[in-house]
């Protein structure tokens, strides 16, 4: 009975993994092209729209109206070293695209409004369907679209408040294979995929302090998301009723709390036509503390799991500098630190993500009513080895090696960010 037990159990971790599908520590902060070429240090100063998303207090110093259109297609690698096996994996090389509108209008010299559509979280990640580490993912995406209107009011001549709500779309595919090799039973196609609309709330505040000085804080609320959606299971060969029983195709559900941000940023521009910007970034990765989901039926015999999570606040630190080069062309530089939430007891390949380097440059060209911003920035995600119990059935207490997907993960990012504006 013991192989068939393990069999049963190790169906039970696509819900450990569809969780990580959701619950990434992605969050997605290529919002604008301009912005990533100073290394997203645009908290306390702005030039475009793109403060709705950073820090819509920042709008009032936005003169008319003026709507902004951009994208950042995003190059993703991953790579992995077996530890057991010497062998070399990576996931496919695709491109991404996460897009940005941004509208923003002045009604008077204290009132100004806003309106953003982004995506400021998500997940693509695609392994080999015979990889290692196959029976822990295969394929995870997670897919977020946020609809954020703002308003923005000017307290005295130096210091605005702002507030927004956010409507949030999500939706999320995970997929694995599933061990029945002790039954004599080809690998079995294992896919979850879930969706929810869920609310939550910006605020922004901008003072500035001196005519060169300006210190600028932002808050995002965290998002409870309550996802309904399907398990289901596609078997390579025809299999007794008894078996195919074992795994129904079900309804599934699952919560999940998307972090709490805040952003901060001290600006100075006493060294014309010179603006540099240090700020940082905190993160509230431990709302995700353990993962539970529930079926409508039982698969392997269970309906409801718990699995401890355990991930950690975050810290990261930015950079940024922009020159006015003259009237028409501005150039661009920034750093990022990235911090890392993920424990190692509970660091798997669905994300690979480990402390970060980020590297950016950028220009702005400016011609007659319209801005054209144009900005480059690689991502060094720091070596890491998974060497933890989790593998194709990480309750029994045994560490299968073969399954594990221990080793060495690397992974680098680069992003190219191309943006807009025009003024009305």
């Amino acid at each position: 009975m013991k192989p068939f037990r393990h069999i049963l159990l190790s169906t039970v971790v696509l819900m450990l993994v569809a969780e990580a599908a959701y619950g990434a520590g992605f969050s997605v902060n290529t919002q604008g092209a301009t912005p990533l070429g100073q290394g997203n240090a645009v908290i306390a100063h702005t030039n475009d729209p793109s403060s709705v998303f950073f820090n819509p207090a920042q709008i009032n110093k936005l003169p008319g109206m003026q709507m902004e259109v951009g994208t950042t297609p995003l190059i993703l690698n991953n790579k992995f070293q077996s530890s057991s096996s010497g062998k070399s994996f990576e996931t496919a090389n695709d491109v991404f695209f996460p897009s940005t509108l941004y509208m923003t209008y002045k009604l008077s010299d204290e009132l100004s409004v806003g309106f953003g559509f982004f995506t400021n979280f998500g997940l693509a990640t695609k392994w080999p369907d015979d990889w290692e580490g196959r029976y822990i993912s295969t394929k995870s995406v997670l897919t977020t679209y946020t609809l954020n209107p703002v308003v923005s009011y000017r307290l005295t001549p130096n210091i605005s408040l702002a507030a927004g709500v956010s409507f949030l779309f999500l939706d999320a595919e995970l997929n694995k294979m599933l061990n029945l090799g002790s039954l004599g039973i080809p690998d079995v196609k294992q896919t979850l995929k879930g969706d929810d609309f869920a609310l939550g709330f910006n605020t922004g505040l901008l003072i500035d302090v001196t005519k060169d000085i300006s210190v600028g804080a932002a808050f995002r609320s965290r998002i409870k998301t309550d996802i309904n959606g399907n398990i289901s299971h596609s078997f390579p060969v025809p299999l007794p009723e008894t078996v195919t029983s074992m795994f129904p195709n079900t309804g599934a559900r699952t919560t999940l709390r998307l972090p709490a941000m805040a952003n901060f940023g001290i600006a100075y521009k006493g060294l014309s036509p010179l603006t540099i910007e240090v700020g940082g970034r905190w993160e509230g990765w431990s709302s995700y503390d353990e993962f539970r989901i529930d079926t409508d039926k039982p698969i392997a015999g269970f309906q409801e799991i718990t699995y401890p999570k355990k991930w950690k606040d975050i810290y990261s630190l930015n950079v940024g500098a922009r020159y006015q080069v003259s009237d028409t062309v501005a150039i661009m530089t920034g750093y990022i630190y990235e911090g890392n939430p993920i424990p190692d007891e509970t660091f798997d390949p669905i994300v690979p993500l480990n402390r970060s380097q980020v590297y950016c440059l950028g220009t702005d060209i400016r011609f007659n009513k319209f801005l054209l911003g144009i900005s480059y920035a690689y991502q060094k995600v720091k070596e890491r080895s998974k060497n933890n119990a989790i593998d194709d059935n990480p309750f029994d207490g045994d560490l299968n090696p073969a399954t594990s997907a221990n080793g060495t993960y690397r992974t680098d990012l680069h992003m190219i960010g191309v943006s807009l504006t025009y003024q009305f």
